[in-house]
């Protein structure tokens, strides 16, 4: 199996969550806090600029054709600011003449805000198909709240994306719920999910790798902590993956977990989650089949952990406030630190 691991966490404070986070990348106080540590949050928009697939290419074409016209035009405006403050006499009088201003201030801007207007619609034009590609793996993504559900032929995950390298992927994009969007800035542009209709969007990744991803648009209760990744692996890895994916749940080993595959089904967890192979069969939360290969937790802002698993069992609402996931904190921490136990062997 591929597994993922990265960043580290601490458990949350009194400060709430998603308002520190929002701030600063880190949910919880100093003396305790979950510390995002790949930077990738901080990184945010200069991604765009890091394209790693050709659905990508033309979103980070148009954004340096953007940063380079805006600049252009700045740098004129502030020259010409700069003259009429600060410059001699005689550069005052050539400058206020009518050519200078019909050639810097209508003609200059004219011809760079055209050249953009024609660069940005080329670009459209070129995201804006949505027709699947020849051999392009299909994947269905529906926006949740607040989480991603990621269903693939014949078995579906949750929160993170994997792909083949070199091979084309038709997402189709849903939501039940309210709009979401769907970012991931290194293989595409944005494209929203809206209630009711279905959309889709082609992306690609070149080079194996981690990309992060985001939800863009505002969908309420803790949006800004509505993430992802996308694992993008070599074609032979992603098939080994496919392949322990589509397996039922491993039967636990040792006694500790044997325990706290009981407890999972006696609390209830299972009327939520599924674990194939097993009694739980839910369907409101993420499927937790082989949710030890993924690499984070509560939709990409933990990272996958025995520890990380307990506390969020037992304080999910103040690490992700008003997420729609029931908390545990008064149940015996060896009973959740059971559950957890047998989590982890779901490879």
């Amino acid at each position: 199996m591929c597994s993922f691991r990265d960043g580290r966490w601490f458990e949350p404070g009194t400060e709430s969550a998603a308002r520190r986070f929002a701030r600063d990348g880190k949910a919880g106080n100093d003396g305790g806090a979950y510390h995002f540590e790949s930077g990738e949050l901080k990184r945010g928009a200069a991604l765009v600029l890091e394209a790693a697939g050709p659905e990508a290419a033309p979103v980070s074409v148009l954004s340096v054709a953007l940063f380079v016209g805006g600049g252009l035009v700045l740098l004129v405006v502030l020259v010409w600011l700069g003259i009429a403050l600060f410059g001699p006499q005689r550069w005052r009088e050539r400058f206020s003449g009518e050519r200078p201003i019909l050639g810097l201030g209508l003609a200059f801007p004219v011809v760079v805000l055209t050249g953009l207007l024609v660069i940005g619609l080329a670009m459209t034009a070129s995201l804006s198909s949505s027709e699947a590609k020849p051999g392009a793996l299909p994947i269905r993504i529906e926006g949740e709240q607040w989480w991603w559900r990621v269903s693939y032929p014949g078995f579906e995950t949750a929160n993170e994306i994997v792909i083949p390298t070199g091979r084309p992927v038709q997402l189709q994009l849903v939501s039940d719920n309210v709009i979401h969007s769907f970012w991931v800035p290194q293989l595409s542009g944005k494209r929203d999910m809206i209630p009711g209709h279905d959309n889709r969007l082609n992306i690609q990744a070149d080079r194996p790798g981690t990309y992060f991803g985001i939800c863009a648009e505002y969908c309420g209760g803790p949006h800004a902590l509505m993430q992802m990744r996308v694992h993008a692996l070599a074609p032979a890895d992603y098939a080994r993956w496919e392949a322990g994916q589509r397996r039922r749940a491993a039967v636990p080993g040792g006694p500790e977990a044997r325990e706290g595959a009981e407890l999972f089904l006696t609390i209830g967890c299972g009327k939520c989650h599924t674990v194939r192979g097993t009694p739980a069969n839910g369907h409101e939360g993420p499927d937790l089949t082989h949710i030890a290969s993924r690499s984070t937790l509560a939709s990409g802002i933990m990272p996958m952990g025995r520890d990380e698993l307990t506390r969020w069992t037992r304080r999910a609402q103040d690490i992700k406030p008003n997420n729609l996931m029931p908390e545990y904190p008064y149940a015996p921490v060896r009973e959740i630190d059971a559950i957890s136990a047998y989590l982890m062997e779901l490879e």
